[in-house]
């Protein structure tokens, strides 16, 4: 049952099996572990960058695909719903329209982008991608009649999934059973079922070819694959996924804005989680977002509690103090990557994957 649900591509080691089902076992239950709203706010973070990483290494994993276009469709989706709950209202039917309205452009753009740009060189495209990116992040920046400019969309949305309501009394386990409790696991169930799907996806036929173009898109091509229609394809399905990370996105925050969705160092941290949790596997998008986003959020609180236990044994150590001192977490961050990517050089997954020991 298990094989079948997970397309018939197992973890294939225990080790990463367990880490796997401690990270989903973990996200499942955080309400309940972690009822604060920064571990919940961070919970849905994960869930949101599982998808929209996973959907780019659809394109980079599995097609050998370089775009910077990728967190256009992203802020296409949160945008999408954004506006459509601003001028509708914030009803079940105004989400839909704002996400069908996103898809449908996202669908437009993808294969507008894919056609005129994936015939030419790999270095090339992914210039016209970032062009393009550029291009809209600005048009996001502008139109503030219709985007809100740099202030962005806060919106209201469906009362069923509004902080307000509450649909029992008493917390349960500790976790207070309202709207906010629903639209996290909306997220969740949306996520994983996003992530089976893409399971499936690269685990067809259809992404046998993909991974062959990847290889070696000359042979692919003169045993009979257009290629130019298969990565258009990949194109447009990881375009798709990454507007529905978008609008889940927004459905969570209920706000978006150009740096929340559009910006480039969201593309950035999409790159790294790819190369952190493994090219070509979209188990490597699960752990990789795991741990870039737990990294990101707590390794400051880390610091900072380091910094207290430390602070009498490194006094009168300037270079030391400064080193350890909370407002220095980005460069431990970037060490942390730099080891990380040394030690891991196929990533997470890859790396636990030809350990000894693997599972049949």
């Amino acid at each position: 049952m298990l094989n079948r649900l997970l397309s018939h591509d197992l973890p294939r080691n225990r080790w990463l099996a367990l880490l796997l089902a401690a990270i989903v076992l973990g996200l499942a239950f955080t309400p309940f572990l972690f009822p604060g709203t920064k571990a919940l706010n961070v919970a849905a973070k994960v869930i949101v960058f599982i998808v929209l990483v996973a959907s780019f290494d659809l394109l980079l994993g599995y097609t050998g695909i370089v775009s910077f276009a990728h967190t256009m469709f992203f802020g296409i989706g949160a945008y999408g719903v954004a506006i459509a709950c601003t001028r509708i209202g914030p009803t079940w039917g105004a989400v839909l329209t704002g996400m069908a309205l996103a898809l449908l452009a996202s669908l437009l753009l993808s294969v507008l982008i894919g056609l005129a740009s994936l015939r030419v060189k790999a270095i090339f495209f992914a210039m016209i991608t970032l062009a393009v990116a550029s291009a809209f992040l600005s048009l996001g920046s502008q139109l503030s009649d219709l985007t809100g400019g740099e202030d962005g969309l806060t919106f209201k949305v469906p009362e069923a999934l509004q902080p307000g309501t509450k649909y029992v009394e008493e917390a349960v386990l500790g976790a207070s059973i309202d709207g906010r409790f629903l639209t996290y696991y909306l997220l969740f169930f949306a996520a994983a079922a996003l992530v089976l799907v893409m399971l499936r996806i690269v685990n067809s036929p259809f992404g046998r070819v993909l991974q062959a173009i990847r290889e070696n898109d000359f042979r692919a091509e003169a045993i009979g694959y257009r290629t130019v229609v298969y990565r258009t394809l990949a194109s447009v399905l990881s375009a798709l996924f990454a507007t529905l990370a978008g609008c889940l996105l927004a459905l969570w925050l209920r706000y978006n804005g150009p740096d929340t969705t559009l910006s480039f160092e969201i593309m950035l941290d999409v790159l790294l989680i790819v190369v952190i949790g493994g090219m070509g596997t979209v188990y490597g998008a699960v752990v990789g977002s795991a741990l870039f986003v737990l990294a990101q959020s707590y390794l400051q609180d880390l610091m900072k509690l380091a910094s207290w236990q430390l602070e009498s044994a490194v006094e009168g150590v300037p270079v030391l103090q400064q080193l350890i001192s909370p407002d220095r977490w980005l460069l431990w961050l970037g060490i942390l990557f730099v080891l990380s990517v040394y030690h891991f050089p196929a990533g997470v997954v890859g790396r636990l994957r030809a350990m000894r020991g693997a599972a049949p």
